[in-house]
């Protein structure tokens, strides 16, 4: 039996510089670099992982580096925007630390009765602060722990086939349809899985009138969901072969278990285990402090140190 997915495991954009974009999300942002690794898939290039003190599954925000990637033109079937969780009452702190950094964002509204604050970073990746819940963000970091960044929360989509999308979401995935509101004129549907809440809701925005995502710098390349245990993914390849649904079989990413397929509108969706974590090669103090490659690499360590610029 399949069991239910827990909500966001991580999200994974893509930055055309790795150095300015750790400066963004260390200093400015204050998440914790808790992973410096490579793509799996192409070494020579870096996959940097941030996320809360100690990496807890749901807290990850993940950047590919392309040097060569051109601009993102927006549009529909496409991850557009990405929200992190911070403390009630912290807001305002963030509007003051964006205008000393001088950060684009937008008003304070409510969502769900939830404070948010939308904003980009330098690259043009769009994301919003909400307010609600508790957790650990970076201790060492240079915002305060009452007011930091401590897990994502909702991963809105934007899709032109929102009945089909929404049709995985419920009937594969085992999500439940939560309500609709308005935003923009355009019409939002929210699902949850779960124990619910912000940290499990896919937000998907109904756009046929645009024409699809050109990504780039600044554009997300998929969103993570979790899967508890490794020994659960045998069910998941069984239920989506039994839905006609092309995946990429088990792949070992070491630090978890992965599962990709796309849902109707195209959208790359990953199934990822909460085990083994990061602290498979790394002491929970050090994360983050050293290249980890994952053993199948590590007898290339020279050769991929050698092109990689230092951060």
């Amino acid at each position: 039996m399949v069991k239910v997915i827990s909500g966001q495991h991580h999200v994974s954009a893509m930055t055309g510089d790795a150095k300015k974009n750790l400066r963004f999300y260390t200093e400015v942002l204050g998440v914790r670099l808790v992973k410096k690794t490579v793509n799996q898939d192409d070494p020579s290039m870096y996959h940097l992982f941030y996320a809360d003190e100690t990496g807890t599954p749901g807290t990850d925000l993940t950047f590919f580096e392309l040097p060569f990637l051109g601009q993102t033109y927006r549009g529909s079937n496409s991850i557009s925007r990405t929200a992190l969780r911070v403390p009630d009452g912290a807001l305002t702190y963030w509007q003051e630390r964006f205008d000393t950094f001088d950060v684009s964002y937008g008003e304070i509204e409510s969502v769900l009765g939830r404070a948010t604050l939308s904003f980009e970073d330098h690259e043009g990746q769009r994301l919003c602060l909400v307010e609600g819940g508790s957790g650990t963000p970076w201790k060492k970091g240079p915002v305060p722990t009452d007011v930091g960044i401590f897990g994502l929360g909702f991963s809105e989509w934007t899709v032109r086939r929102i009945e089909k999308t929404a049709r995985v979401l419920t009937e594969i995935l085992g999500y439940r349809y939560v309500t609709t509101f308005e935003r923009d004129g355009h019409d939002v549907r929210v699902f949850e899985t779960g124990e619910g809440g912000v940290a499990t809701e896919i937000h998907l925005v109904d756009r046929p009138d645009l024409p699809s995502e050109r990504p780039g710098r600044g554009s997300v390349h998929h969103v993570a969901i979790r899967v508890e245990k490794t020994d659960d993914m045998a069910n998941w390849i069984e239920k989506l072969d039994a839905r006609g649904i092309s995946h990429s079989g088990l792949i070992d990413r070491y630090y978890f278990q992965s599962i990709y397929f796309r849902e109707p509108s195209g959208i790359l969706v990953e199934l990822a285990t909460d085990e083994p974590g990061f602290a498979t090669d790394e002491s929970i103090e050090t994360l983050g402090e050293r290249l980890a490659l994952p053993p199948f690499l590590e007898s290339r360590r020279i050769d991929i140190e050698a092109k990689l610029k230092p951060l």
